[in-house]
């Protein structure tokens, strides 16, 4: 294939890898960035934190509901072309969001253009590093790609930390207008094979996969606010059941039709968003549930230790960030030396000794949570997780490329990226609603069994907030109890349960995310014993 043979000079090669790499950590950088950052950017742009928080969800549910529609379109006009048309998009959705005088010119931009240029680019890189690349060099080649969007999450709290500090948030977009552009200008290196038919957009099957995809994500990302299924105080219901239960059934419902149509326009013989057939291929379909957990674990991770060291421990941004930082230099070393040392090695393997090491990781990581315990207990485990994501990137985008014709990447690539999407929401849903659970239960019960406190106090404590008590630092309760006029007596009760609880729903959040690894060891089998390529050799 002549874009795998324009590629083979190593010079040309490392910039197209750079180029791509670059888009991920683009895409990666944003989800995180600006959550050190939501008070500021809520009083520049004159809206309040729920308005922020909501244009971050509005900028999950875009991405999660145009990623299949946006492989497709790649495979119609070209894998390069909808790279370089999506980070236009997003380029420009940057600059709004930098000149943002209010909310709604943030969530246009941010939300909506961001949005749609990540739908892009994401499954276009997938397709262009299989067209890039020769089978034997995909393996690193992903790696290094999927370890780029992990590190941008890693170091996205200490650039946005460090902009809202010392400059302004407002010049991390302006960055990214800047990364984009240059981006632009090495896309041109990047090699890409003209679409060998024409094809056409299931406008139909577009628009079941976006309502189905986004219902599901939607609720899962409301799960916190109105609760999974008992319903929160003033959250809204159905027949007594929270609105989430509903929307993630709307959502597959939606999903199950989105299938039965594609498979129909199959039997009709023509052109579907997506082949059925793909989600009965094994290899393929392991290499999805892989992707899942692998993101499900590690957005938990991303939203407990930042946590337990900006809240319960009271670090800055920057020092927040600069903990994290060991994650990111085992994971790059993994995703980039196993296949470089080990080209031959089996991925199933690979694959399990990753999960085994984030499951190492949490484990450790739970055991050493102590009152008394300081911010250098999350280094080993942090270690440890990061060889565990840079092992299974460093394998699992190859296999599911792999699983398929070279001409059909592009949905794949749209494909895995809704679902890292739907198991990045319900990682951080499912930590954070576990998290919330264990640390009221562990409050309200240390409240209640506490004598210094009055009877009129638990029994207030217990009805208002029984929605959830919230993770406050020692310093933001005893403000907030002080302001209310509390005791000594009591203020140093509640200062002494909400230490213990705050432990409890930490521990809480990552045997969850421990268990959620090992199940995920179960789904291994499909994962393929062989490099792809091997028997080529």
């Amino acid at each position: 294939m002549t874009s795998k043979a324009g590629t083979e000079g190593s010079t040309k090669g490392g910039l197209v890898l750079l180029t791509l790499a670059a888009g991920q950590f683009l895409m990666a950088l944003d989800s995180s960035v600006m959550n050190v950052s939501i008070a500021t950017v809520a009083d520049d742009v004159g809206t309040t934190v729920t308005g922020i928080q909501g244009a971050i969800t509005a900028y999950t549910l875009v991405m999660a509901m145009f990623m299949i529609p946006g492989g497709k379109v790649g495979a119609i006009i070209g894998r390069k072309r909808a790279f370089m048309i999506g980070c236009g998009i997003y380029g420009c959705g940057s600059l709004t969001t930098a000149l943002a005088p209010n909310l709604p010119v943030l969530l246009f931009g941010w939300s909506f253009l961001e949005g749609v240029g990540a739908a892009l680019i994401l499954p276009a890189i997938v397709a262009l590093v299989a067209g890039n690349f020769a089978v034997a060099r995909r393996p690193a080649a992903y790696g290094l790609v999927a370890a780029a969007g992990a590190v941008a999450i890693a170091v996205g709290p200490i650039i946005g930390g460090v902009a809202t500090t010392y400059f302004s948030w407002r010049w991390v977009f302006v960055g990214e207008v800047v990364i984009v552009l240059a981006i632009l200008v090495l896309a041109r290196r990047v090699a890409d094979a003209q679409p060998d038919q024409r094809h056409r957009l299931d406008l139909v099957g577009a628009a079941l996969s976006a309502l189905g995809l986004g219902s599901f994500v939607y609720g899962v990302l409301r799960s916190d606010e109105w609760g999974w299924f008992q319903p929160k105080p003033d959250a809204p219901s159905w027949l007594g059941i929270s609105l989430v239960v509903w929307l993630m059934l709307a959502g597959l419902l939606l999903i199950w039709l989105f299938l039965r149509w594609e498979a129909r326009l199959v039997e009709q013989r023509k052109e579907p968003l997506v082949d059925p057939a793909l989600l009965r291929n094994k290899q393929l379909t392991g290499g999805l549930t892989m992707f899942f957990f692998q993101y499900l674990v590690q957005m938990g991770v991303f939203f407990v230790v930042p946590l337990y060291l900006s809240v319960a421990l009271g670090l800055s941004a920057l020092k927040t960030g600069a903990r994290i930082l060991p994650l990111s230099l085992t994971l790059l070393a993994a995703a980039i030396l196993i296949p470089r040392l080990f080209p031959h090695v089996s991925p199933r393997r690979v694959v399990r000794l990753g999960i085994l090491a984030l499951l190492a990781g949490a484990v450790v990581l739970m055991a050493a949570l102590d009152a008394d315990a300081g911010a250098e207990i999350v280094t080993i485990p942090l270690l440890l997780i990061g060889l565990g994501m840079g092992a299974l990137a460093s394998q699992l985008g190859s296999v599911t490329v792999s699983a398929v014709p070279d001409k059909q990447s592009a949905e794949v690539g749209g494909i895995q990226n809704a679902v890292t999407n739907l198991g990045a929401s319900i990682g951080t849903a499912l930590a954070g609603s576990i998290l919330i659970a264990a640390l009221t239960a562990s409050f309200l019960t240390s409240v209640e069994q506490n004598e210094a406190i009055p009877a009129d106090v638990k029994s207030q404590a217990t009805v208002e907030l029984q929605s959830g008590v919230p993770f406050l630092s020692d310093a933001q309760l005893k403000d907030a109890l002080d302001e209310a006029g509390t005791s000594t007596e009591v203020t140093q009760a509640a200062l002494d349960a909400n230490e213990a609880a705050r432990l409890d729903g930490l521990r809480a959040a990552l045997a969850i995310l421990a268990l959620t690894a090992l199940l995920a060891m179960f789904f291994t089998q499909r994962i393929p014993t062989t490099q792809p390529g091997a028997t080529e050799a």
